[in-house]
């Protein structure tokens, strides 16, 4: 069997196994459950309880379509100093914030 078939069918997979390896999980559908609540109370008491913003930003779709996902993730997770946004590490892990985002940028979801 020619070896450059296969070499070349090798380097193909290696992308979409890097993308899906890198992909935190998805938390449980009983945690997505407690990640909704947190976003709706908790961040919707400085963005709006419909999260179309207040004392914080909107966070809607049409809000953050321009800002880097990475960005939004560091921002939930960590916090940003200097201004009102506290970090919510404590509360959640880096991968939970990188759902919240996700959810974010498509609609979120109510409870």
């Amino acid at each position: 069997m020619p070896i450059l078939p296969l070499l070349a069918l090798a380097l193909a997979s290696v992308p979409a196994f890097a993308e899906t390896a890198s992909a935190p999980p998805a938390p449980t559908p009983e945690r997505q459950k407690q990640l909704v609540h947190l976003v709706r109370q908790d961040c919707g008491s400085c963005h709006g309880m419909t999260l179309q913003g207040g004392l914080g930003p909107a966070l809607t779709p049409a809000a953050l379509r321009e800002r880097p996902a990475d960005s939004l993730v560091a921002t939930i997770y960590g916090g940003r100093p200097g201004t009102p946004m506290p970090p919510w590490h404590r509360f959640l892990s880096e991968a939970e914030a990188a759902w919240i985002v996700q959810q974010l940028l498509l609609g979120f979801p109510e409870e």
